[in-house]
């Protein structure tokens, strides 16, 4: 940490530069102006223009008061809050663990006694930056919005409408991952002209927002903003399961960034701070990338940096390195409606096949033949689905093959018509103006409430411990609004971001006590899709598509957004499927995480032979997976492009799976793939299937790899050594 003097505005301001090997930020402070955030740098970039910076300079921490609102600005931005403007640094310490690098910023609001402490954190040699606040009061305040996601001076001395382009993800159910890459101009954001007679700008914003318990439903909670003069990224996530907000706008001639949790304004949210409370923001996290020559090579590298963060800052689990092969019975399969009679046959089959993990989906507790969507909560096993032993000796048969057990689960609800909506207090689950808040036929339980808590734990603790569980998947298919008032009159956004993190603080309690047991985040398929949850769960449902021909783009658009390793990708094959489609859909998964899935007791043996050989070479590689980064040579896919291609690189070791999907009359059979950033040394390893007549070549110096598949729906694993270019 360096402080120099004189700063920026005058002789009263200092200068805090911070940073690690990779990356830089600097703050501007003084007993007349609040803390803010000047600039934020990676080290092989040019320093930034300080003083040029000045003006549009956001603090370091955002905020707004009820009653108070902001202060030189008008319409729907979270920027300029009054509060943060007030706000003066009273103390600042710096601390280093091993790696990790923090610095605290003590901040004081005299006006309303508003108390911060902003924490500041960096890896060595990841260029992210992850950033909280904990805000307190001496008299009692009601916060509008706060956050400590915010960056400015962006397009400085650009003409920033054409040359920022802004990156986001829809995140449709079925059909997750879908980015798009558009200029400001395009988004509606203009240089309107106004900075010219000293007005802050075009008061205008291009938004984003997430509302509900979905944290994903409808967009990814990050986003890249793209300088294309230079090529540079600022990539940015938001680290929450509940609602939030993002929002990109122009600000005395340039462009910030400002991305928060819930709001009062989006959200109905507010934190009621009386003396002695303390509210703690949502983390976000920016990462920041030079321009590297190229899009994709520079995406490459701004996903290699997410990826090392989100490895860095999630909780610790033996199946990150495991990477077990799953059988889930649901998808294409049972589809919630399991008997013994339907589970044996697929059992045997996924021993034989060489699956790790037997997972029992949805319906083992059902007496009412499909009628138990509205009736769950006990969380019993059937009584007539099950003779000769009941569910006991179901899974005691996926033991005696050599497989772990696994059941699915939906514990934050309780149906409507289940004896535990009556045993359970009112104030065990949302509500809203006093009464229950139903949604579907089911209750949503409010995990903050001791009740609510004591019942999941002990559900959960009776079937680990009956059926010696090493699995379970978690599953939540309702999406109950905005929130919870709590029965006590709270905004009912802070209600929903309370039940959201002590859903995750319940879920990791799960697994410290049953050390092992992996539990699976399944929310509606990819809706949940957080950088939260993935700093919980060692293995995440990236989506429902139950066609396999739709699943390519999904699986290799999603290590932008978690790490590959925890990345559970449906393979679903069976009988009726042709040697080329059953590779097609395996070597989908191959790079990811393998959930076997479908009629596999439909097989003939030939079919079993194949997937049998997918399944023996993904043993070979997850080792590698669990390490890679991950590389685009076609770019992120679109929805409906022809040829989809995921790379990831370990090492030297480059993988890629290729999958053809064009079925035009026409197509081309042949694409060329840049290796963004690298090199081919020698030639291209088929790794899966056994059988192919492809051709395969390198080309452009090593810099490309020329690959025909002369059938639409086919497939292939590659591998080839690399080195940087």
């Amino acid at each position: 940490m360096s402080v120099t003097l004189p700063g920026l505005a005058d002789d009263t301001e200092s200068n805090v530069e911070w940073g690690n090997d990779v990356l830089r930020l600097l703050i501007a402070h003084g007993p007349h102006t609040t803390p803010r955030l000047v600039a934020l740098w990676h080290t092989a970039e040019d320093g930034p223009d300080q003083l040029g910076l000045r003006r549009s300079a956001l603090p370091v921490l955002e905020v707004a008061l009820a009653g108070d609102g902001r202060v030189g600005t008008s319409g729907k931005r979270h920027v300029d809050g009054a509060a943060a403007q007030r706000m003066r640094l009273t103390g600042i310490a710096e601390d280093r663990e091993k790696t990790l690098r923090r610095l605290r910023l003590e901040l004081t609001d005299e006006t309303s006694g508003l108390h911060a402490v902003v924490h500041l954190e960096l890896a060595d040699g990841i260029p992210v930056l992850r950033s909280w606040a904990e805000l307190s009061s001496d008299r009692g305040v009601a916060v509008d919005y706060a956050t400590t996601g915010v960056v400015s001076g962006l397009g400085h001395g650009a003409r920033w409408e054409d040359e920022l382009a802004v990156w986001e993800a829809a995140n449709p159910w079925s059909g997750e991952f879908r980015w798009r890459r558009s200029t400001l101009s395009e988004r509606g954001l203009y240089d309107v002209g106004m900075t010219r007679f000293n007005q802050v700008g075009s008061k205008n914003r291009v938004s984003l927002t997430s509302t509900g318990a979905w944290s994903t439903s409808e967009h990814l909670p990050l986003g890249i903003v793209e300088d294309l003069r230079t090529g540079r990224m600022l990539g940015w996530q938001i680290e929450s399961s509940s609602a939030w907000h993002a929002e990109l706008g122009d600000r005395y001639g340039d462009v910030y960034l400002a991305v928060l949790g819930p709001t009062s304004h989006e959200h109905q949210w507010a934190a009621e701070l009386i003396p002695g409370d303390t509210f703690t923001t949502v983390p976000v996290a920016f990462a920041v990338v030079p321009g590297a020559g190229d899009v994709d090579t520079t995406l490459g590298a701004l996903a290699a940096a997410l990826t090392a963060h989100r490895r860095r800052a999630r909780r610790p689990h033996p199946d990150h390195t495991g990477l077990p092969v799953i059988y889930n019975d649901f998808l294409n399969a049972l589809m919630s409606d399991p008997t013994t009679e339907r589970e044996l046959p697929l059992i045997e089959a996924a021993a034989d096949l060489g699956a790790e993990y037997f997972v029992i989906d949805a319906g083992w507790y059902d007496d009412e033949s499909g009628g138990w969507w509205d009736s769950v909560g006990a969380w019993e096993p059937s009584t007539s689905r099950f003779p000769g032993g009941g569910l006991d000796a179901v899974i005691g048969r996926i033991r005696e093959l050599g497989m772990k057990p696994g059941l699915w689960l939906e514990p934050e609800v309780v149906g409507v018509r289940s004896p535990v909506a009556d045993e359970l207090p009112d104030e065990a689950f949302f509500q809203r103006g006093g009464r229950r808040v139903a949604e579907w036929g089911r209750y949503q339980l409010d995990l903050r409430h001791p009740a609510a808590r004591a019942h999941v734990d002990t559900v959960v603790d009776r079937l680990v411990g009956r059926f010696g569980l090493e699995y379970l998947k978690l599953d939540y298919n309702v999406d109950t609004g905005p929130g919870t008032d709590g029965g006590s009159g709270e905004a009912v956004g802070a209600g929903l971001l309370g039940h959201s993190r002590a859903h995750l603080a319940w879920a990791a309690d799960v697994m410290d006590r049953h050390p092992g047991l992996v539990v699976e985040g399944c929310a509606a398929g990819g809706s949940r899709m957080d950088a939260a949850s993935g700093s919980v769960f060692p293995v995440q449902s990236l989506t429902d598509q139950q066609d396999f021909r739709l699943v390519p783009p999904v699986a290799a658009a999603a290590p932008l957004a978690i790490t590959p390793e925890q990345s559970g990708v449906w393979a679903s094959v069976e009988g009726s499927m042709s040697q080329e489609e059953l590779a097609f859909s395996l070597v989908t998964a191959m790079l990811s995480r393998v959930h076997l899935t479908g009629r596999i007791d439909t097989l003939d043996e030939p079919q079993r032979a194949v997937v049998r050989d997918a399944l023996t070479v993904y043993r070979t590689v997850r080792p590698a997976i669990a390490r890679s980064v991950p590389v685009w040579p076609l770019g992120l896919p679109g929805w409906r492009d022809p040829w989809v291609v995921l790379g990831a690189l370990d090492g030297t070791d480059l993988y890629l799976a290729v999958s053809r999907r064009g079925t035009e009359p026409g197509g081309a059979d042949v694409v060329r793939l840049a290796l963004p950033g690298l090199r081919a040394v020698g030639e291209v390893q088929v790794l899966y299937p056994a059988w192919h007549d492809d051709s395969i070549a390198v080309a452009d110096d090593g810099c490309s790899l020329e690959i025909k598949l002369p059938a639409p729906m086919t497939a292939r694993l590659l591998r080839v050594t690399v080195t940087p270019r």
